[in-house]
């Protein structure tokens, strides 16, 4: 607590008033914390003042931590806040706009030189500058990161949440061995009026936000974590269900995670795929779409469309439009760290119609409610961002993020999405 008010101080976050006539104040209060590392031992014990309101290379990676980290920005009035306990220094305190302005940014340039993973030399300035600017901790090699583990071998890195999944596990306080081969239920559809709604719906958005997070390294579980999203304001008995599925699944499943090549050349490609008139409830599709880097899988998503489709060529054609953006952005943030893409990034998508209204000029009846859609993916197309080449169905790997799947197909699948278990 000593050093988070001597950080506060020293970065000048806020100046000590008196509070003036008429003024209302906030409350503040002490946030604790306990951090443990991936094998449940205690790291350290951290404090925070609060206001009370309503694609990979073989690069070493390394992980400092800013012992005292502050979110700032310009207040449009002033704000009074009650000391914290243990700030005896005046009766009120009032927040002004930091004068130190930190900024995140993805690359470091010195001297007109690029720091990139694989400058030693230059990570270590690095690091001795941060330090002399904020009270940093070296925390070595990269290893365990709010709640993601890193594994590194000589392919490159493996990464996973086997802890973080078993404390969502404990949490929803299953303790039988029995697992589940796939996290949905194959041809189950789930409506909001199916079941008995929970007397305690607390717990079942405590989980499902916790597989919200979880999906960062189990894209094998983001459709099925899509669909109970969609139940969180009314969960019902029978999408609880469906979140111990989920969970059943993961349990046989914990040490699943992505592989990061290192040896892969950096080509992006994608996949993009719709489930036509897929919710049951509002017959809105279902967008499913991944990108890889080289045989890195860095992007996917699915998503319910935000319109109604009325034939399924349109479906798939929003979905192309979704994954075009995600593709250009990619490919931005790419270049601006140094990996120039100068081929068109194919495009994998199974439905023919949507590939012809693409490389036809002339709008048909059927496509003219979709123009605008049909000119941004064409604009890209003819100016080589993107090509669409088909993919059989069998073959669109997409396909997992609009719908379930048997186990034999589910495997299938993540073997060619890079998935494996965690190295022993």
């Amino acid at each position: 607590m000593t050093n988070e008010l001597n950080a506060h101080k020293e970065a000048g976050t806020w100046e000590m008033v008196d509070l003036p006539p008429g003024k209302s104040v906030v409350g503040s209060r002490w946030v604790y914390k306990v951090k443990t590392n991936s094998d449940g031992s205690l790291e350290r014990c951290k404090s925070r003042v609060v206001a009370q309101v309503a694609a990979v290379r073989q690069w070493d990676l390394h992980q400092m931590d800013v012992k005292n980290a502050f979110l700032n920005g310009e207040l449009q009035e002033e704000v009074y806040m009650r000391p914290p306990p243990g700030l005896d220094h005046a009766p009120n305190q009032q927040f002004t706009r930091s004068s130190n302005k930190g900024i995140i940014i993805l690359l470091l340039y010195v001297d007109d030189m690029v720091i990139t993973g694989s400058d030693i030399e230059g990570i270590r300035d690095l690091k001795n500058h941060l330090s002399t600017c904020f009270q940093m901790k070296d925390l070595g090699p990269l290893s365990y990161f709010l709640g993601i583990e890193v594994s590194k071998s000589a392919d490159g890195y493996f990464v996973f949440q086997a802890k973080y999944a078993s404390e969502i596990i404990a949490r929803s306080g299953i303790t039988d061995a029995k697992i589940t081969d796939t996290p949905l239920e194959v041809n189950v559809r789930h409506g909001p009026s199916d079941g008995k709604f929970l007397s305690n719906p607390t717990l079942y958005r405590q989980l499902v936000g916790s597989l919200n997070y979880l999906t960062i390294t189990r894209p094998d579980i983001s459709h099925a974590v899509h669909i109970v999203s969609q139940f969180m304001s009314a969960p019902r008995s029978t999408h609880y269900v469906v979140v111990l599925i989920i969970l059943r699944y993961l349990k046989g499943t914990l040490y699943q995670g992505l592989q990061s090549s290192s040896k892969s050349k950096l080509i992006l490609r994608a996949y993009s795929d719709s489930d036509w008139a897929g919710d049951v409830t509002d017959r809105r599709s279902i967008t499913g779409y991944f990108l890889f880097l080289g045989d890195s899988l860095i992007s996917w998503r699915s998503k319910k469309q935000t319109v109604v489709s009325r034939l399924c060529a349109e479906a798939e054609y929003r979905a192309l439009v979704h994954t075009t953006s995600e593709i250009i952005w990619l490919r931005w943030l790419l270049s601006d760290m140094g990996v120039v893409i100068s081929t068109p990034t194919p495009l994998f998508c199974d439905n023919k119609a949507a590939i012809q209204i693409t490389h036809n000029d002339v709008f048909h009846e059927r496509t003219k409610h979709i123009e605008i859609d049909c000119h941004f993916t064409r604009h890209h197309f003819k100016h080589e961002t993107i090509t669409l080449p088909h993919v059989s169905s069998e073959f669109q790997l997409a396909d997992l993020f609009t719908k379930s799947h048997p186990a034999p197909r589910l495997k299938f699948l993540l073997s060619r999405l890079n998935m494996s278990s965690a190295p022993s």
